[in-house]
């Protein structure tokens, strides 16, 4: 199946249940995006891995009027929770979708652009899935799209921290990609993978954000579901965790403070 792992993961009703907390650690990253893609009024856009919509829903306000944004999400969870939060806010020209961007086609095309916020790390066949999203752009249209940098400049990530008690992620299959949020963290890699999938004018502008928020933005005992952790084994992956967060340093209010290294992508489409 393709994208089975990521499939699984981002319908799991707990990763869904807790994603309000992890979006406190990335709002700040959306007007960066926005500023990269530079919408204009009665465009339409396709966000991919739209996740809780706020993306979708800022870049909806630069497109009016006449534009409209399509949010595509892997998860039905997730777009269950833009939805609604669309809703909320009466927004117009805005609308969610249950798909795969990597192998779907994705009705209301050609779009004038494509735009991602932490969405497509995780392509099992990046070159596949970019090809596809390339496919969907009007001849011209660009994308812009957000993903970390190492794993060595976010060293917020918990995980190596967890992953002594979790068991070795299998390797992937014949033909498959690792996935996960540092999966296009090499810049030469992923301007290779865009490149392949027929795209040009390929820029990259590395970005760094330091902010106070709490620790369970990043990462909580759902970590632990997620990545496997026996449930023997909680209250040491716990202790690990919490040794984590203490090496950052801590206000009064509990908040931590974390820095943030990611960078911006843009390239067109012939």
């Amino acid at each position: 199946m393709v994208n089975e792992v990521e499939r699984r993961r981002w319908n799991d009703e707990l990763m869904v249940a807790r994603w309000p907390k992890r979006e406190r650690f990335t709002d700040q990253v959306v007007p960066h995006v926005v500023n990269a893609l530079q919408p204009a009024a009665g465009e339409k856009v396709l966000d991919i891995g739209a996740g809780g919509g706020k993306l979708s829903l800022a870049i909806a306000e630069k497109v009016r009027p006449g534009g409209k944004v399509l949010g595509a999400d892997i998860s039905d969870g997730m777009v269950n929770l833009a939805t609604g939060r669309a809703g909320e806010a009466k927004a117009k020209g805005v609308s969610f979708l249950a798909t795969d961007v990597q192998v779907d086609k994705v009705p209301g095309g050609p779009f004038d652009a494509a735009v991602s916020q932490f969405g497509v790390m995780f392509f099992d066949e990046p070159v596949t899935a970019f090809a596809n999203i390339r496919k969907h752009l009007k001849k011209g249209g660009r994308i812009a799209f957000a993903c970390w940098q190492g794993p060595e400049k976010n060293v917020w990530f918990p995980g190596p921290a967890v992953g002594p008690f979790a068991p070795p992620p299998p390797p992937p299959t014949p033909g498959k990609s690792p996935t996960g949020p540092f999966a296009l963290g090499d810049p030469k890699r992923t301007r290779g993978i865009l490149q392949e999938a027929g795209f040009i004018d390929i820029s990259r502008t590395p970005k760094r954000l330091a902010l106070w928020t709490p620790e369970d933005s990043v990462a909580d005992e759902a970590m632990f579901v997620l990545m496997g952790v026996p449930e023997n084994k909680h209250k040491e992956a716990t202790v690990a965790m919490n040794a984590h967060f203490d090496k950052f340093p801590r206000r009064a209010d509990g908040l931590l403070r974390f820095e943030l290294n990611f960078q911006l992508f843009t390239a067109r489409n012939p």
